[in-house]
């Protein structure tokens, strides 16, 4: 049986979600794949990279920066996280060649950022029991690389890239043509994949919505967003006949402030639920940050999107606004000030035909793609 270890941490949901995702639907492969999930946190917590410098943990400072908020100093952040990982380097290749040592593997896919040049090195020369370097390959999460050492490496043998500009981005590097490898897109759940039958009409009646006005759904990744807040209320002080389906994932002071809001408008607050795609299938529109996970998902049921671009948003997610707007999926905001004035022109007959027109182009069969990507660089030399 061949044997894959992907690696993921928990930063962000994006790296753990596509870890899941491949490792089931390569359990489903005939033959099946043996897929071991390596959360590399665990392994860095044994040196304490970064935590005697912070008191935190990586994933666990990048967490803490969504939460409250303080995008606006990624930059200068990634600096100093960069300049942290090129002083713990040699540490953390010894570290995994010990892992590797204990685990081999056939296969080694990276599903997370900054630590890929480490990963490639670690792997050369040991890993599968013979003594040959264990193929290692890098999947982008997002649309596109943030250069220099945040997702392609030098040091990489294969990148799977999601976009065309990721995949120059590789080619600039100096990775051959045959070691890159394009997908569809971002690799979603499995459930993202599944045909939708939901009567939406009926569901939205039952869920205490209108039947018949224009729904959007907003969303702002697993803990939401307190810009939610003040979308909902702008939107519903404006004149355009819609209504709102608001996903809070685990922030429940948010939940109740939403629900306490006096709304003139129908709007469905929704907090933590595994059934994201329910209520995508509901909507008619999207309203969130620009992540790859989050757009993609909502393309995937050809729902044009709104998102917010500015100093605040994450530098490796600012390629995604220009994606947007270079495919004709939605609209790009400064800022959520404007985003009654934004939804009524989307909702303008023949300019909401039109985004959904482009909308309903996208077709993403990224988890089914990596599979046999993963096959051609097991064999390849």
């Amino acid at each position: 049986m061949r044997e894959l270890t992907i690696v993921f941490h928990h930063a962000g949901g994006g790296h753990r979600s596509t870890a899941d995702a491949l490792r089931d639907t390569l359990a489903a492969q005939q033959p099946p794949w043996k897929v071991n999930l390596l959360d590399l946190q665990e392994l860095l917590d044994s040196i304490d990279l970064l935590r005697r410098a912070t008191g935190l943990r990586i994933q666990d400072t990048y967490n803490l920066i969504l939460r409250k908020g303080w995008t606006r100093f990624t930059p200068q952040l990634l600096v100093v996280l960069q300049g942290t990982i090129r002083l713990y380097h040699s540490r953390v290749v010894n570290l995994l060649r010990d892992y590797w040592a204990q685990y081999p593997t056939d296969l080694v896919l990276s599903v997370i950022p900054h630590f890929n040049r480490a990963l490639a090195e670690s792997l050369g020369g040991n890993g599968n029991g013979n003594g040959a370097a264990t193929p290692f390959v890098t999947l982008l999460t997002d649309l596109a690389d943030y250069p220099p050492h945040f997702w392609i490496e030098p040091e990489s043998q294969y990148i799977i890239a999601g976009s065309e500009r990721a995949k120059q981005q590789a080619l600039k590097i100096g990775h051959a043509a045959d070691h890159i490898f394009a997908t569809s897109g971002m690799v979603l759940k499995p459930r993202f994949y599944q045909k939708n039958n939901v009567d939406r009409l009926a569901e939205r009646k039952r869920l205490g919505l209108d039947p018949d006005r224009p729904t959007g759904i907003v969303l702002f990744g697993g803990h939401g967003s307190k810009v939610m807040v003040e979308i909902a209320r702008r939107l519903d002080q404006s004149d355009a006949k819609l209504q709102l389906i608001l996903i809070c994932g685990h922030n429940a002071k948010l939940v109740e402030e939403l629900k306490s809001l006096k709304k003139r408008k129908p709007m469905l607050v929704v907090g933590f639920t595994p059934d994201v795609q329910h209520y995508m299938a509901l909507a008619d529109f999207f309203i969130g940050k620009p992540g790859p996970g989050s757009i993609s998902e909502a393309l995937q049921f050809h729902l044009p999107v709104i998102v917010e671009c500015n100093a605040k948003t994450l530098p490796q997610e600012r390629y995604n606004a220009e994606w947007i707007t270079e495919k004709g999926y939605g609209i790009v905001v400064n800022s959520f000030a404007e985003i009654a004035a934004t939804v009524k022109r989307l909702l303008e007959s023949a300019t909401f035909n039109e985004f959904r027109r482009n909308a309903a182009t996208y077709a993403n069969q990224a988890l089914f793609e990596v599979p046999g990507i993963l096959e051609k660089c097991l064999g390849q030399p």
